[in-house]
């Protein structure tokens, strides 16, 4: 087995992949088992048993990947959704604003104190 492709080329996928994947499937549980599945599949075909190791190792590291993923994601809604709630209050405060300050102009332009008679 070629050491570049156990300790840098499939970590680095399953990484990718498994941002991916949660973000289709939304569930680390179902990633985590999908890439076990696939690393199962290459451990009988393609190498021995002592690949076994690597392949849940690999799948762990696909799940904690998942987790990860979610998590960002959670926070990244969440903090939007603060921001929204903030900026339509701003803005619900600046029309209350201008309607205070339109009111006002109308009072002052209809007071009797500059009308001649």
């Amino acid at each position: 087995m070629n050491v570049l492709l156990i300790f840098f080329a499939l970590p680095v996928a399953t990484v990718i992949l498994a941002i991916v994947l949660q973000k289709i499937l939304r569930s680390p549980l179902l990633v985590a088992g999908t890439f076990f599945a696939i690393y199962l599949i290459v451990t009988f075909s393609a190498f021995d048993i002592s690949f076994l190791v690597y392949a849940i190792l690999y799948t762990i590291l696909a799940y904690v990947t998942a987790v990860l993923t979610k998590l960002v994601c959670n926070l990244i809604h969440t903090f939007r959704n603060i921001n929204l709630n903030n900026n339509s209050q701003a803005i619900i405060e600046l029309a209350e604003n201008a309607n205070t300050t339109n009111n006002n102009t109308i009072r002052r332009n209809n007071c009797c104190c500059n009308r001649r008679n």
